[in-house]
């Protein structure tokens, strides 16, 4: 069952790189500029190598969790798919994987964006530490959840700069 998780999960980011995709093709017709180009492999290898070892730990090293972790897991990871996918509706065409700005768009206020500056970038740390949690791997939560803030520093560092123009 956790193997078919993993695997939705994973089809789901396919999907998302065909939405990313036809919006950065939008995007560039447009006149937009992609920045910090360096980095997106590497998020692409960690997502990949993410998914990838949740279900090789599952296999060879799993633990069990208690139902108290199994609950919070699960509320991380429907609070990250629900922020996720609230940002690429309230986004829309401007939506992308990459950092891709549009020079003088304005900036999406609307949708969580309210509350928060990145709530993508929130709803991926949720779930990247909660997906390892529900099929017991602890270490891959660590290791990804930890790999995941680092690039994410880096990531977000781009953005605010590409932003600010």
């Amino acid at each position: 069952m956790y193997a078919f998780l993993v695997f939705l999960v994973a089809l789901q980011r396919v999907v998302e790189l065909q939405i990313s995709r036809s919006n950065e093709i939008h995007l560039r017709r447009r006149g937009a500029v992609e920045h910090g180009a360096g980095h997106y492999p590497v998020m692409v290898a960690l997502h990949t190598l993410w998914l990838l070892a949740c279900l090789v730990e599952r296999m060879y090293a799993p633990t069990q969790m208690t139902w108290k972790v199994l609950i919070v897991a699960w509320l991380m990871f429907l609070a990250g798919q629900y922020l996720r996918w609230t940002t690429i509706r309230t986004l829309k065409r401007r939506w992308t994987t990459r950092v891709i700005v549009l020079e003088g768009a304005e900036l999406v206020s609307g949708g969580p964006f309210r509350w928060l500056n990145h709530p993508n970038y929130l709803g991926v740390c949720l779930e990247i530490v909660a997906l390892p949690l529900i099929g017991g791997c602890w270490r891959s939560a660590l290791v990804f959840g930890s790999l995941n803030f680092i690039l994410l520093v880096v990531r977000i560092r781009i953005e605010e700069r590409a932003l600010r123009g």
